[in-house]
């Protein structure tokens, strides 16, 4: 599908040769706060330029996005004169892979980004960009990472433009500006690609709300929420799919195990139930990450089991709440062999987060969005979160769930357990 307009009701040359954005009344919304997603999605599908602004307790940043394909030398001119960023093109990273687009770090989970921004070599068109810097060579640059035609012959390496790996799941694994522009590119029913820009207050700091709104206004831009794509999201898609149910005896007490199937990776989890859960203000949660060397093999290298048979316990004894165990996530996702192999490296000295990236996996690359889209299935919305990572407790309430206290799980470590 291609843009409704290809851009042209958004970027206009001035008068004084610096591109303006044309005012539209829909962008009048933007003076009272966010607009709802759906004005959202049509302004990117009609090649308009939006501002998106993440949470207060993330980057509290905004980026101006638009879709790639939409893009136009005015509009690159325009971030580069009013945004003063860096301009980015987020897409698929499967899409990079394809075009040989590389991470710019060897590890790009480098856990010194704590915002985990998956920076990719830059790149420029190859053939038709003189400099690349320039607003229509970084515009034909943009068009070109957009276009399914491109190979990685398409593209000089390196270059002005700087490719960003998009999280599988969008927003709903990672609630970032990156997620956030491919999302919103793909509900448009455009190519998986955006170009974005950090908007920067006249004194070259980031701007923040609420001069946000009034940047918005001023250029006539619609403003979003990331939270608010997150939530139109979770409403209007189903990640899992409820398979069976059935009454489970266990020694801490009966449970109801309830299978769910992850509809985008395929695997199956498990939901164990005690008592009533449904509605209830204060129910006890557990999200527990599969380890098949602890929770079956007893392994003294982690207090895995532990933790879980401590979970199902408490549960029992408080008469009602659910442990969600989540397949796929041994050694914090990295996979059964993978984690056999940091076991190797911890043997010589190495901790976890470090043997996970010498062997080029992420530090964590676990993911709570089947979790919390089962908590949602079982009518839990508020609950008490049995964990000692507040990493589940953040990934919940990205997904809309009131975590209204983190209950500690104490266990005694072992001379194997302490890294």
């Amino acid at each position: 599908m291609n843009c409704v307009c290809e851009g042209t009701t958004v970027c206009v040359a001035g008068t004084d040769g610096v591109s303006k954005v044309q005012r539209t009344p829909d962008a009048q919304v933007a003076a009272g706060g966010p607009v709802p997603v759906d004005k959202a999605i049509a302004a990117i599908r009609s090649g308009e330029m939006i501002v998106v602004v993440d949470s207060p307790d993330r980057e509290h940043e905004a980026d101006l996005v638009m879709a790639a394909e939409c893009v136009t030398p005015q509009a690159i001119n325009f971030m580069a004169t009013h945004s003063r960023g860096l301009v980015c093109v987020p897409m698929l990273a499967s899409r990079l892979r394809d075009l040989r687009i590389g991470p710019m770090t060897a590890n790009p989970a480098d856990p010194a980004d704590p915002l985990g921004t998956a920076f990719h070599i830059g790149v420029d068109a190859a053939g038709t960009t003189t400099t690349g810097i320039s607003a229509s060579g970084r515009w034909r640059t943009a068009r070109a990472l957009a276009d399914p035609n491109s190979t990685a012959s398409t593209f000089n390496q390196p270059g002005h433009v700087f490719p960003l790996a998009a999280r599988s799941g969008g927003v709903l694994t990672r609630a970032g500006h990156t997620e956030a522009s491919v999302d919103l590119a793909q509900l448009a029913g455009l190519s998986p690609a955006a170009v974005t820009c950090e908007i920067a207050d006249d004194d070259g700091e980031m701007l923040r709300t609420p001069s946000l709104l009034a940047f918005a206004r001023k250029h006539g831009l619609l403003l979003l929420s990331i939270s608010d794509l997150v939530s139109y999201r979770r409403e209007h898609e189903q990640l899992v799919s409820r398979e069976s149910e059935a009454r489970l005896p266990l020694p801490a007490g009966e449970f109801r195990a309830v299978g769910y199937s992850d509809l985008r990776s395929g695997r199956e989890h498990l939901a164990m139930v005690h008592g009533t859960v449904r509605s209830r203000d204060d129910v006890l949660v557990r999200l527990h990450s599969e380890c098949l060397t602890g929770d079956v093999f007893g392994s003294r290298r982690c207090d895995c089991a532990e933790q879980l048979e401590r979970s199902l316990e408490m549960i029992a004894q408080r008469g009602a709440g659910v442990v969600v165990y989540l397949r796929g996530h041994g050694g914090r996702g990295i996979g059964l062999l993978g984690k056999l192999a940091a076991y190797r490296l911890q043997d010589a000295g190495w901790d976890t987060v470090e043997a996970n990236l010498e062997l080029g996996y992420p530090a964590d690359d676990r993911d709570y969005c089947a979790g919390a889209h089962i908590l949602a299935d079982l009518g839990i919305h508020r609950l008490r979160l049995l964990t000692n990572n507040p990493d589940k407790q953040a990934a919940l309430r990205a997904h809309g769930l009131q975590v209204i206290e983190r209950v500690p799980l104490v266990t005694q470590p072992t001379p194997e357990n302490v890294r």
